[in-house]
Order: C-alpha cells, then structure tokens, then sequence
C-alpha cells in the first residue's frame, strides 16, 4: 500500500486562517489545488460538533463542481454519496436522529458517485485526527466502508482531506485493519 504519510501535510505547515475574522479551515480548503481543480466533490453535513459546511457547499455550487452528500444506513455501515442539485435542495432533505439533513431512504432519484463515475475529493468529518492520517470517527465505520468501495472503483480512491478544530488534533488515533488513512487535515489556526 506504499508509505502511510504520503500527501499527509504536516500541521504545522498548513495555512492559517483567512479573512473570516475567526478560525475557519475552509478558508484554506478554497485555495487548496485539489479542491480547485476537483470536479466531483463529497461533503458532510456537519453535525454541531464538527467544522461547519455550509459554506463549503456553497462554495461547491458557486464553482460549479458536482456535489455530493452522504446517506446513511442506519442499520448497517454502509453509505452511498448522493448528488445535491442545488442549495434549496439541501433545504427540503428531511432531518435524521442525529440531526442532519441527508435524502429520505426511498430518494432513488439521485444520482449515486460511485455509479456515475466516481469523485475526486471527500472532505471527511470526525472526532480526532493525528498526523499519519489516522482518523477517528463515531465508531460505526461509515467512511471506512465507503472508502473500501471507492478503491474497488475504476476511478480508485479520491483524495480526502479531513477539516478539524484544532483541539482535534491528536498525538495518536488508534486504529484497526478496517481504517482507511485520509491524505491531509486542514485544521483551524490562531495565529
């Protein structure tokens, strides 16, 4: 599988904050070359305790990249990215037990990544993150499995970039065979 820390950029040479006037690793996440140059993008729905993404999505759409948006089986670890049409679709998506919009379980209308040509970049949430790549999650595997899937794709694995506060950033995570490593955290800065 190669060296673990490949592409992972070390926290201390990642850009600081822009000019929202408070700390926001979507800031550098805009001039970053993959999501420039990305076509086909997966973004969370942030849950309260995690990086905001409503301006990223927003940013998706201005760009005019495709966006895509996790569901979730609850019942299982399994999850497709769904395509969003539009930012009032966003709107309409009914609310889960954890308080996220995500498409209705009957929502077959959607356009799935994985069966209409993959993605190019998956921002990725989470609960820590160290600096091999290592990721911790809500424990139900959700995008380990997801990546599992990608890397069976013609496409191949997407580039995933992880978007963190900085009290989120761990020494070490300890992980399991299951873990897929992400590529690079952008994290929020003081300076």
């Amino acid at each position: 599988m190669g060296d673990p820390t490949r592409g992972v950029m070390p926290f201390d040479n990642i850009a600081p904050r822009g000019s929202f006037g408070h700390t926001n690793p979507s800031t550098t996440l805009f001039r970053h070359p993959r999501y420039v140059s990305c076509k086909r993008v997966a973004v969370f729905l942030s849950m309260d305790d995690e990086v905001r993404s409503e301006e990223i999505i927003k940013d998706v759409f201005r760009s005019g990249k495709s966006c895509f948006i996790p569901r979730y089986d609850s019942s299982s670890s399994h999850m497709d990215m769904l395509k969003l049409n539009s930012l009032g679709d966003m709107e309409t998506l009914p609310l889960t037990s954890w308080n996220i919009r995500q498409p209705a379980d009957d929502d077959n209308s959607r356009e799935e990544a994985l069966a209409t040509g993959g993605l190019d970049l998956i921002l990725m949430p989470g609960l820590g993150f160290d600096r091999l790549g290592k990721r911790l999650g809500r424990g139900k595997g959700f995008y380990d499995t997801y990546l599992e899937r990608c890397i069976q794709h013609p496409k191949g694995k997407p580039y995933t970039i992880a978007l963190a506060f900085k009290e989120q950033l761990c020494e070490e995570i300890p992980v399991d065979d299951n873990d897929v490593l992400i590529d690079e955290v952008l994290y929020e800065d003081d300076e």
